[in-house]
């Protein structure tokens, strides 16, 4: 069993010795462990740094490409590696690297595919009230769309075995915290959730600017994966929605009608039959978004095999 444990790195040099010499050098279950860097465009001593302690596996991007294209070029390198089980970390020390042998126990034990470390956020004395409150109402978001139950949604701590990789497609540039979640809640790969304590934090975020952008990108990332893979309950919901509103118009138009309380009432029975007639765009929508997701459906399947091939099984 070969464990690879990626770093995403984008100027890290201050913090990557901490990570690198924190990572377990043994893991019960593990025969191997590979530590692989990924260079996001670092324009500072990020990948000499790696090298002093020892790694000897890289991927580089000559720009910055972003998070989610790290972990999919991350995930490529390793799997094409004989990787097994996948970890992916971060190069700003936020986790304990310690834990990364709790993290990965359920996949071993045949439990989960996927594993996530719950940061506990509430506990962490760094993050604001809000913060949390954004973190906490993220989370639910994502486990209602994925269908699933995950008190940490965003935490990049995470392992995942080489079948949930094969199955798990990246399509996003922000992060793919969230679109692997959705995904995996679609194809039914099991998902399970840690408690883990984190560091002291070394330094503000560089995925976002803001927590606003944060809540937008994330946001966008979880309506997109839906939409691409649930579409028939999104439109059905709006338009029954449509359709309802529609009724209200058309009853008040046959009340003023029978009560002939005069006037013909013409704009209650046009707004009736626009928001009536939208209602029945909607669904039509809805019909083709999923007749779309059947076709995208086949297509990963055979995307699986290529990577089968790819990979070896």
């Amino acid at each position: 069993m070969k464990l690879f444990i990626q770093i995403p790195c984008l100027n890290e040099e201050q913090t990557l010795p901490a990570v690198l010499s924190t990572i377990p050098e043994s893991i019960p279950g593990i025969d191997e462990i590979e530590v692989l860097v990924i260079d996001d465009g670092s324009t500072d001593r990020t990948v000499e740094v790696a090298r002093a302690h020892g790694v000897t596996h890289f991927v580089r991007h000559t720009s910055n490409m972003g998070l989610a294209r790290s972990f999919r070029d991350g995930v490529d390198y390793a799997l094409l590696h004989g990787a097994d089980i996948v970890v992916n970390t971060d190069g700003d020390n936020q986790y304990p690297q310690a834990q990364i042998a709790d993290l990965v126990q359920p996949i071993l034990r045949s439990e989960a595919e996927i594993v996530i470390g719950d940061r506990q956020t509430r506990t962490i004395e760094h993050f604001s009230g809000f913060k949390k409150a954004m973190q906490r109402f993220g989370s639910w978001v994502a486990s209602r769309a994925a269908g699933l139950d995950l008190p940490d949604a965003a935490s990049g701590f995470r392992a995942y075995s080489k079948y949930s990789l094969i199955r798990l497609n990246i399509v996003t540039r922000f992060s793919y915290c969230m679109e692997t979640i959705v995904q995996a809640g679609y194809k039914r790969i099991a998902i399970a959730s840690i408690p883990i304590t984190t560091n002291a934090k070394t330094r503000e975020s560089r995925l976002f600017s803001n927590i606003w952008q944060h809540m937008f990108e994330s946001g966008s990332a979880i309506a997109r994966v839906y939409l691409m893979y649930r579409p028939m309950a999104l439109f059905a919901s709006v338009s029954a929605v449509l359709a309802a509103c529609g009724l209200i118009p058309f009853v008040r138009y046959l009340v003023l009608l029978a009560t002939d309380s005069g006037g013909n009432h013409l704009q209650s029975l046009l707004l009736g039959i626009v928001l009536v007639i939208t209602a029945v765009l909607s669904i039509t929508i809805g019909v083709v978004a999923d007749l779309t997701r059947l076709n995208r459906t086949l297509a990963e399947e055979q995307l699986d095999l290529q990577k089968l091939a790819r990979y070896g099984d």
